[in-house]
C-alpha cells in the first residue's frame, strides 16, 4: 500500500516535492489556502498530481504519513500546529530532496550573500567543464532536480533558515555559513538565538568527511563555532589572519590554503568590488579549491563573473542620474552594503513588509548619502518616523511606476536612485524579483 504524502503550499517547492514524491511511489496530494498559480496547476496535472486550493481540508491532511511544509508558512499557523498534535511528520522540500539526491551536496546559507555564492560557484564549476545543478531558494526547487533523474557532479543549492527549520536528516557534503545578522525575526518569536539556531543546522548532520566554509570575521558565528560541537572540518574565511585550512586577505592579496593547495589572487582582480564582495570570493574560492578546479579556472572566474540579477544591478543612466536595483536586499543588512556603495545624493527607494528591522543601523549613512526617500510599502510608519529627522524629503508610493516618477522628479545630475527595500515584497508584489522587474520597467519607461 502506497504511502500518502501530503505537501502543504504549491509554490515552487512544493510542486517540485509533489513531482519527486509521485516518482517516488508516494500517494501525493497538495493543498494551498491561496489560489494556485496557472503555471503550477498545468505542471500538477501534467504529472497527474491531485491538489486543493484556496482552503485546507483538513480531515484529508490528518490521513499523511509524511507532510512537506513550504518555507513560507509559520509554524504559528493553527493547521500546523494542530498537526504537530497529531504527530504527523513534518519535513522541508530539501529534507526530502537530499534523502534521493545521488550526488554530492553544496549547500549555502546566511543572512545576505547567498545567491551572489551560489551563482558565483555555478559560474566556476560550469566554466571547469562540471556538470553543477544550481537549486534551493533560487531556482528550481531542489526536488525538482532531484526528480529529474540527471545525476550531476554536484547539487549547488542556496537554503534559508526556514528551509532549514524542519529538516530531519539532511546532509551537505560542504556547508557555507557565510554570514549571521538579524532577519525574518518576526518568524523567530524577534528571537535572535532562535534565528541562528536555524541557521546553524546546515552542520549539524555532517559527519567528519564532510567540511563546514565560515566567516570568521563575523562575531556572531565566531561566538557559536566556539560554544558548539561541530563534527566537520571547518574552513575558516577572513580579512585577517587565521590558522589552518582556511581563505585569508593579507597585503591585499587573497589566498586559499588547504592540505595539499594553494591558491593566491590580488583583491583588485576580484571581479565584485566591495569588502562584502571580497568575502563573496573567499567563499567560492575556498569550495572551488576544494573541488580541485585548475587554480587558472578559479581565478579566471573570480575575475569575470559579474553579479546577479537584482543586486546592486546598474539599470541605465539617464540625465546624467545612475539607476540601480538592489530588490534582493530584503533586510537591513544588505541596504546596509548597498548604502555604503553608492554616492552621495542617493535618492533611495525602500519598504515593503518589515521583519522587525532595526532602521537605527542605517542612520549615519543616510545621514552621509540619501537626500531623500521614498515609501513603497502599504504601511511606512516606522521608516517615517526612523528617518524624518535625517532627510527632508519623504513621500510615499503605493507603486513602483508612481515610486521611479516621484524619483525622477527630484533627481538632479549627479544623484542616485537606488532600490534597495530592506523589507519583504509582498505587500505589493510576488517576490523580490517581480519587484526588481517593475523598477526596472518603469526606469525604462521614463
Amino acid at each position: 500500500m502506497k504511502k500518502k504524502l501530503v505537501i502543504i503550499g504549491a509554490g515552487e517547492s512544493g510542486v517540485g516535492a509533489a513531482i519527486l514524491g509521485k516518482q517516488q511511489n508516494y500517494e501525493v496530494w497538495v493543498s494551498d489556502s491561496n489560489k494556485i498559480r496557472k503555471k503550477y496547476k498545468e505542471v500538477l496535472l501534467q504529472h497527474q498530481i491531485d491538489w486543493e486550493e484556496a482552503q485546507h481540508s483538513e480531515e484529508k491532511i490528518f490521513e499523511a504519513d509524511l507532510i512537506i511544509k513550504s518555507p513560507g508558512i509559520p509554524e504559528t499557523v493553527p493547521l500546523i500546529q494542530n498537526i504537530r498534535q497529531k504527530e504527523i511528520p513534518v519535513i522541508s522540500e530539501i529534507e526530502f530532496a537530499g534523502r534521493y539526491a545521488k550526488a554530492p551536496v553544496i549547500a549555502v546559507t546566511g543572512s545576505n550573500g547567498k545567491t551572489t555564492v551560489v551563482n558565483w560557484l555555478a559560474y566556476t564549476c560550469q566554466q571547469a567543464g562540471l556538470n553543477c545543478v544550481l537549486a534551493g531558494n533560487v531556482g528550481s526547487s531542489f526536488a525538482a532536480e532531484v526528480a529529474r533523474q540527471e545525476e550531476p557532479d554536484y547539487y549547488i543549492i542556496e537554503v534559508s533558515s526556514f528551509q532549514l527549520d524542519d529538516i530531519v536528516e539532511f546532509h551537505p557534503h560542504i556547508a557555507l555559513l557565510i554570514n549571521i545578522t538579524p532577519d525574518h525575526l518576526d518568524r523567530y518569536d524577534f528571537d535572535f538565538k532562535k534565528y541562528i539556531d536555524s541557521k546553524f543546522k546546515i552542520t549539524k548532520n555532517q559527519t567528519e568527511q564532510d567540511f563546514f566554509i565560515y566567516d570568521a570575521d563575523d562575531e556572531v558565528i565566531f561566538k557559536e563555532i566556539n560554544n558548539r560541537k561541530i563534527i566537520a572540518r571547518k574552513i575558516p574565511f577572513s580579512l585577517k589572519s587565521v590558522e589552518g585550512w582556511k581563505t585569508e586577505i593579507k597585503d591585499n592579496t587573497m589566498t586559499t590554503t588547504l592540505k595539499d593547495r594553494k591558491f593566491s589572487l590580488p583583491v583588485e582582480n576580484i571581479g565584485l568590488k566591495g569588502e562584502h564582495n571580497a568575502k563573496n570570493a573567499m567563499a567560492a574560492s575556498t569550495v572551488a579549491n576544494l573541488l580541485k578546479i585548475r587554480k587558472q579556472t578559479i581565478r579566471e572566474s573570480l575575475e569575470s563573473f559579474h553579479g546577479v540579477e537584482h543586486r546592486l544591478e546598474r539599470v541605465i543612466k539617464l540625465k546624467n542620474v545612475e539607476y540601480i536595483n538592489d530588490s534582493k536586499a530584503t533586510n537591513i543588512n544588505s541596504t546596509f552594503y548597498a548604502l555604503k556603495t553608492v554616492r552621495p545624493k542617493t535618492i533611495w527607494i525602500v519598504g515593503g513588509v518589515d521583519k522587525g528591522n532595526d532602521y537605527s543601523e542605517l542612520l549615519p549613512l543616510v545621514n552621509e548619502k540619501v537626500k531623500a526617500i521614498i515609501c513603497l510599502g502599504v504601511d511606512n510608519t516606522r521608516i517615517i518616523e526612523s528617518f524624518n529627522r535625517c532627510v527632508d524629503t519623504i513621500l510615499e508610493a503605493r507603486s513602483m511606476e508612481d515610486a521611479v516618477k516621484k524619483a525622477y522628479n527630484l533627481a538632479e545630475a549627479g544623484d542616485t536612485v537606488l532600490l534597495s527595500p530592506a523589507c519583504a515584497s509582498y505587500d505589493l508584489f510576488e517576490n523580490y524579483e517581480d519587484r526588481g522587474n517593475q523598477f526596472k520597467k518603469a526606469v525604462k519607461n521614463l
